[in-house]
């Protein structure tokens, strides 16, 4: 099936400028274009642009997207590194999930603390507490 920069930008939640932007940066470097220069994506694009959007979650540049599209042109030479960068990937990721757990620890207290204050009508209620810092 072909789309638009439009319904492309709709199926998968990328503005048309972010598509655009992708394809200067050479992330998209097989988009279709119509005579008059018109853009058109197909199911494979926007599969593309979802394993891209993934990667950029994870917090990897746009550089080394680019990267990762060389490498797929690469086809079959480029298995290896591919699934590196993918176990490379996933150990940031779980990085970012523990300190992410060691955030939401603060914060959970950080409720419980303003709730049984709340409770109470003062903060004073923990008083001498393991000197527990009111911020």
């Amino acid at each position: 099936m072909e789309y638009s920069i439009g319904e492309a930008a709709e199926k998968t939640g990328i503005t048309a400028s972010t598509l655009r932007y992708y394809e200067k940066e050479g992330l998209l470097p097989n988009i279709k274009r119509d005579k008059n220069g018109i853009r058109s994506f197909c199911d494979e694009d926007l599969e593309r642009l979802r394993i891209i959007e993934c990667l950029k979650a994870t917090g990897m540049p746009i550089k080394d997207i680019r990267k990762f599209i060389d490498l797929c042109a690469d086809g079959d030479d480029s298995l290896q590194e591919r699934y590196a960068l993918f176990l490379d990937r996933k150990a940031a990721v779980q990085k970012q999930i523990e300190e992410l757990q060691k955030i939401e620890k603060v914060i959970d207290f950080k409720c419980w603390y303003y709730q049984t204050a709340i409770e109470a009508g003062t903060e004073k209620v923990h008083a001498g507490k393991n000197k527990i810092i009111a911020i």
